[in-house]
């Protein structure tokens, strides 16, 4: 099956594929279900959802319903970024395995520093306190691995410097033109695993044409040039789509960028204008 049977491994040894199927904005019900289904059919084993994306319910079924080994699927979800007490997480998580009708997910996540309505306010001292919740859910063995999304260097150091386990990834957006160079070295530097949410810049890659130009040179899509490059610096993307055959194309990555084209990929900006 190529790279998407590859894996990282986290720093606690959990192994996780190295091309997630993302979930976001992809309504609960037969949207997700059948995407999921395809995504699963066609060889990816993990899943991305997330209780704010309010389809952990579809994501679920279709994991039940693959006849895949729950043990070969990896699932991650997320616990929402508004909650930012410890009470409140572990309330969470149960309503997520609810949703989710599974015995255990592989990684959960704060999906953000702070709620999406007051995004950039300091929540620091609510962090440490549900990243204490997180350590009780990974020590009960219901979540195999535990992380943050979208937290940057600052709101990393003051988890690391409190913590008794570690975030083990950090799900961040990532695409050529937008790599967040420095939250990015950072997660490298303290062993966590930096997943690449948006890929395609929510589709606006698709319209950049120096990525379009090099798509053509390695006669691939655009879509498939811009999922190879979030692999090659070490970073796990997590593309999405609804029709099964982007959902193929996307995880047909098994192509290699020259260094020479990486480096020019590297320094292309405002790719989303």
């Amino acid at each position: 099956m190529g790279i998407i049977t590859e894996t990282y491994e986290l720093e606690n040894g959990i192994k996780i594929p190295k091309v997630g199927f993302g979930t976001w904005q992809i309504p609960n019900g037969e949207a997700t279900y059948n995407s999921v289904t395809y995504a699963l059919k066609n060889g990816y084993r993990h899943i991305d959802t997330a209780n704010g994306y309010e389809n952990e319910e579809s994501v679920g079924k279709a994991v039940r319903d693959s006849g895949i080994n729950r043990e070969d699927i990896f699932v991650t979800s997320k616990l929402r970024a508004e909650i930012k007490t410890y009470e409140g997480a572990l309330d969470a998580f149960e309503d997520t395995m609810e949703q989710l009708g599974l015995e255990y997910v592989d990684l959960y996540l704060i999906h953000a520093p702070w709620p999406w309505s007051e995004i950039g306010k300091d929540c620091t001292k609510e962090n440490i306190e549900v990243w204490k919740a997180m350590e009780e859910i990974y020590k009960s063995g219901r979540a195999k691995a535990i992380g943050v999304s979208n937290f940057n260097v600052n709101d990393l150091k003051a988890i690391l410097e409190t913590c008794t386990v570690k975030p083990m990834a950090n799900q961040i957006r990532y695409f050529i033109g937008d790599t967040q160079d420095e939250i990015t070295n950072f997660c490298k530097e303290n062993g966590i695993l930096v997943e690449g949410y948006s890929p395609l810049a929510t589709g606006k890659l698709l319209k950049n044409e120096d990525v379009a130009e090099l798509a053509k040179k390695y006669n691939v899509s655009v879509p498939q040039i811009c999922i190879r490059y979030v692999i090659q610096k070490g970073v796990l993307p997590l593309p999405k789509s609804t029709h099964e055959e982007y959902i193929i194309n996307n995880a047909n990555v098994d192509f290699e960028i020259s260094d020479e084209d990486m480096n020019y990929l590297d320094g292309l900006k405002n790719t989303t204008n």
